[in-house]
């Protein structure tokens, strides 16, 4: 006897569905910096660590460039910190008062040139 379609999943229907695709692994940003100077150690080829490391040579190389970019400008000086929200109103609080201040000055200063 046949049975319906639809009415019952067959054994094989279950595992298939049951398989699931591997994801992509998340790196940290430890393991991605271990990567690189693994790479830029030299002990292994850029291939074979690829190949240990379960990443395309491709995504090494930019990971590799990126790294040596940042350490650049870092070198140099070129770091930009960023500021919260509350450091931007503190700086900005302090801004304004010295110009208060620098304007009460000139105000004295040309009244006194003026007597």
């Amino acid at each position: 006897m046949r049975k319906k379609p639809g009415t019952r999943q067959c054994h094989g229907e279950k595992v298939v569905k049951d398989i699931r695709r591997p994801t992509r692994k998340q790196y940290s940003a430890k393991e991605k910096i271990r990567i690189v100077l693994d790479g830029l150690n030299g002990e292994d080829s850029s291939a074979e660590l690829c190949r240990r490391e379960g990443i395309a040579q491709s995504l090494y190389y930019s990971r590799s460039k990126e790294f040596l970019e940042a350490g650049k400008k870092w070198l140099a000086g070129d770091t930009v910190s960023t500021a919260t929200s509350t450091e931007v109103k503190d700086l900005r609080r302090k801004a304004r008062d010295l110009k208060e201040v620098l304007a009460e000055q000139v105000l004295e200063l040309w009244l006194l040139k003026k007597a």
